[in-house]
């Protein structure tokens, strides 16, 4: 039984999919106007792991993650650049497709983006007009009415009397309430524009994620996901709308994940302490540093981005590595008790903290068993470990791979450590591996010892092994 916390309820609900054995997730992407940042990475990784995992569970799983292709701030960037807003968001798409590519991320089996939908988003917003929760304002904008919607306000636990009293309206508002809405834009010269019953505009930004999910989803379906910054005003908006046209339940299950932190602050792009996943990974061995990164937290907590945290998920991801390294690689058997624990923890509002240290108890059995000459049990506890890893997705790599790579902080991550390894080829480590065992087979001790020191020197470690064959790693 999966319980997942609900941001609806304030409590664990249990998983019951609305078809049984199919469960429809709806995940708020991203505003393409610059680089995915570690907050996005955050987001996009923890709902990577809630769809492996039901996967894993035996669910269907129709994923749909949206990107919000047209906006004010990707209209504004594009003005900055002197470039089309429609290239500028496509720029970014490919950019963001590289990134989730690195980062190891499944692709959802739907990825609307907003200008595809806009006639979906005119029939809602034409529902809501009809049905009274929408009016066309002074300024030719269609707005919604909150105070029409009675549960305004049920996901974040906003009052709307507290509301008003905090609101700022501007003098020329055409609002006639401070809380309402837009959901459609009238056009401004040089801005894009569609064609609607209410003249030329453009969607506002809560309503298309209302009309995609619903498109592709149903009008009730089974899960909603999204940073906490989308509680509100975004996801309390499209419960609004969703409702409001439909007359239906909308979302069983809200999920929010935490913030990333720099020095304890929210990272955000106004506060200016964010960093891209664009410059974050050549800084790591390897992606799944990040990812490690992410999942050894518990995906509704806030986590504290840190140079620190990420060389401890490198260290981490090392001992599984060494663990896993030189084991014949044989068909998972039948599931242990490790992966009863790790889907009990799982089961649990997905505990990936937990998780991980099923993985870490499952590399010490590893280890004893090898270190017993059990080698046959090592290497089914490492088809074992394999399976439950790559629900998180680490773990993926030959281990080989996983230590020939540069470390973090080497001249080939961007940082110190010149000539630490990173200058040298894959190729030319092996071709002074085989020149030091041809020196060996000569008996040119000092030869050998030569080639050895000077590998040693620029940081790579070689592991001499029965029948004169030689491993490798980087320091």
């Amino acid at each position: 039984m999966i319980r997942i916390y609900n941001s609806l309820t304030g409590r664990k609900e249990e998983l019951r999919p609305i078809t049984p054995g199919h469960v429809r997730m709806y995940v708020c992407g991203v505003t393409v106007y610059d680089y995915i940042h570690i907050g996005h990475a955050r987001m996009l990784t923890v709902f990577d792991v809630v769809y492996r995992y039901l996967r894993h569970r035996g669910f269907k799983v129709t994923y749909v993650r949206n990107i919000t292709d047209i906006d004010d701030k990707i209209i504004r960037r594009a003005a900055e650049n002197g470039e089309p807003p429609a290239a500028l968001a496509e720029r970014f798409i490919e950019a963001m497709h590289e990134d989730m590519r690195e980062l190891g991320l499944a692709q959802p089996d739907f990825e609307p983006r907003a200008t595809q939908y806009v006639p979906q988003i005119i029939a809602m917003i034409s529902a809501l007009l009809e049905r009274g929760y929408a009016y066309i304002a002074a300024n030719g904008d269609v707005m919604y009415a909150v105070s029409q919607f009675e549960g305004y306000g049920k996901l974040s636990g906003k009052k709307l009397a507290d509301l008003r009293a905090g609101a700022r309206v501007e003098v020329d508002e055409a609002k006639r309430d401070p809380l309402d809405f837009v959901l459609w834009k009238s056009a401004k010269p040089g801005e894009p524009a569609w064609d609607s019953p209410w003249g030329p505009g453009r969607p506002g930004w809560h309503i298309e994620c209302s009309a995609m999910s619903t498109s592709l989803l149903g009008t009730h379906f089974d899960i909603h996901g999204g940073g906490m910054d989308l509680k509100f005003p975004h996801h309390e908006n499209e419960i609004a709308q969703s409702c409001g046209a439909t007359g239906d339940r909308f979302v069983n299950i809200w999920m929010h994940n935490g913030f990333v932190n720099v020095d304890d602050e929210k990272m955000s792009k106004s506060l200016g302490n964010f960093f891209t996943v664009r410059e974050v990974l050549p800084q790591l061995r390897h992606p799944e540093v990040l990812r490690y990164f992410i999942v050894a937290s518990h995906y509704r907590g806030p986590i504290n981005y840190a140079p620190e945290q990420l060389e401890q998920a490198d260290a981490a991801l090392g001992r599984i590595y060494t663990a896993l390294r030189d084991l014949p690689v044989v068909p998972p058997g039948t599931p242990g008790e490790h992966t009863a624990r790790f889907q009990e923890v799982m089961d649990d509002d997905f505990n990936t903290p937990e998780a991980l240290a099923v993985l870490q108890s499952l590399t010490r059995e590893i280890n004893t068993a090898r270190a017993g000459g059990a080698t046959q049990r090592a290497a089914e506890l490492a088809a074992e470990l394999r399976t439950l890893a790559e629900v998180l997705g680490i773990a993926q790599l030959d281990p080989n791979e996983w230590f020939r790579r540069p470390a973090r902080g080497t001249a080939a991550a961007g940082g110190e450590g010149k000539g630490a390894g990173a200058e040298l080829s894959d190729a030319e480590i092996e071709a002074r591996i085989q020149a030091r065992l041809e020196a060996r087979r000569a008996k040119n001790w000092a030869e050998a010892d030569r080639i050895r020191d000077e590998l040693a020197a620029a940081g790579i470690i070689l592991e001499d092994r029965p029948g004169g064959t030689t491993i490798w790693r980087r320091k």
